[in-house]
């Protein structure tokens, strides 16, 4: 399917240096339903740690991690604040390595989340000590891809954390994180706000992904070969922080190559529209909700006219009826989903603009740094210690 897809055989892939990326982006379906299957299995555990805090209405939840781990908590945050009924923050860990008494000002009972890949990047264990040290009463889950990493291992088994553990396939070997993005967005979902379509979401996930594999990786090709030098991504509520993943997953891909850009629909007309010029390719990813989509549809359309109808990509799971004659990558049977699961299938079209804007441009995916300028588990950062006189408490 790999190759059929793509439009390059597994041998060139592998000449090219995008062997793993290429593996990576096409696996996640499959991981997908063994995420679910384990959600499922450890329901009990997971309710009996999760259930008492949950009925606390003084709890704060903030999700947190870096880079594309920090926007795995944008895309759910909004989503959990409306499922859960209750105010949910999106606080990167480097936000909170930085300034710990401002993200942790009120001293509050917290439910900590950590996304982490690997799990051992210098902030993702710092923001958990952190935590521990500017607030009384502090409960940690941890999502992490490594069953080797630090954060998991000071993690597992100690009182007030609980550690969820993706597929072992999930610890992405590629440079950029694309399976592990999207199992740990999938199981905090579902382990956090459960599904009101039941326990067949992951496998409706799963089966739409496997029709975008199938379908768009031609079409990005095309796209990568018009030598665009500018890509922007707008999206609403949880969209938006899919939006700013896209645009770097395509950084990250493509070394800088191309200038990439993200905004919320509304957001973008104030200053940033800006960035555009006659070589920008502009991606929109339509709202499943009524309300919001109308927003999208309208800065689409204000894009066309910039741009023109080639370069402008509309990402939908709705039909296409609201959208004149323009041709959106349409994603079939999830028009009833919201807009957080969407983001899953969604962003497998970004990953496969990724990869082929990078391949265009004669990068190695797999590692689009050889010289080691930026590198897979970011290194370089010194924690400093925090005076006791710094604390709230």
């Amino acid at each position: 399917m790999i190759s059929a897809s793509l439009g390059y055989s597994l041998a060139e892939l592998d000449a090219r240096g995008a062997q793993h990326t290429a593996r990576e982006i096409f696996q996640q379906p499959a991981l997908w339903r063994e995420v679910g299957s384990e959600v499922v299995s450890r329901r009990e555990r997971t309710e009996a740690f999760l259930r008492p805090l949950l009925e606390r209405s003084d709890l704060r939840i903030v999700l947190t991690g870096a880079g594309t781990s920090a926007f795995a908590g944008e895309v759910l945050a909004p989503a959990l604040s409306k499922e859960l009924r209750r105010g949910v923050e999106a606080v990167s860990t480097t936000k909170i390595v930085a300034s710990p008494v401002e993200c942790f000002a009120g001293d509050q009972p917290t439910l900590l989340v950590s996304f982490a890949r690997s799990g051992d990047s210098p902030e993702s264990v710092a923001a958990t000590e952190l935590a521990e040290r500017c607030l009384t009463e502090v409960y940690h889950l941890v999502v992490t891809c490594n069953p080797a990493g630090e954060l998991r291992r000071r993690h597992t088994g100690a009182d007030g954390s609980l550690v969820l553990l993706m597929p072992e396939r999930s610890n992405d070997e590629g440079f950029a994180m694309t399976s592990s993005f999207t199992c740990m967005m999938l199981a905090t979902w579902l382990t956090l706000a459960g599904s009101p379509l039941g326990d067949g979401l992951a496998e409706r996930l799963a089966v739409s992904a496997e029709r975008v594999l199938a379908t768009q990786g031609a079409a990005a090709r095309t796209l990568a070969e018009r030598g665009y030098e500018r890509i922007v991504y707008l999206g609403s509520g949880p969209l938006a922080g899919l939006a700013r993943e896209s645009a770097l997953k395509l950084l990250e891909l493509t070394a800088g190559g191309v200038v990439s850009y993200f905004d919320s629909a509304l957001g973008f007309r104030h200053g940033p529209k800006a960035v555009l010029d006659d070589r920008t390719l502009a991606i929109v990813y339509l709202s499943n909700d009524p309300y919001t989509r109308q927003y999208d549809l309208d800065i689409a359309a204000e894009l066309r006219q910039a741009l023109g109808t080639d370069s402008v990509v509309a990402i939908s799971a709705d039909g296409a009826g609201d959208l004149g004659d323009a041709d959106p990558w349409h994603i079939e049977g999830l028009d009833d989903v919201g807009d957080a699961a969407l983001a899953l299938p969604f962003v497998l079209s970004a990953q496969l603009l990724g990869l082929h804007f990078s391949l265009a441009l004669g990068r190695t995916p797999d590692n689009p740094f050889p010289s080691g300028a930026v590198n897979r588990v970011v290194q370089g950062v010194r924690i400093h210690d925090l005076p006791n006189q710094y604390l709230p408490i």
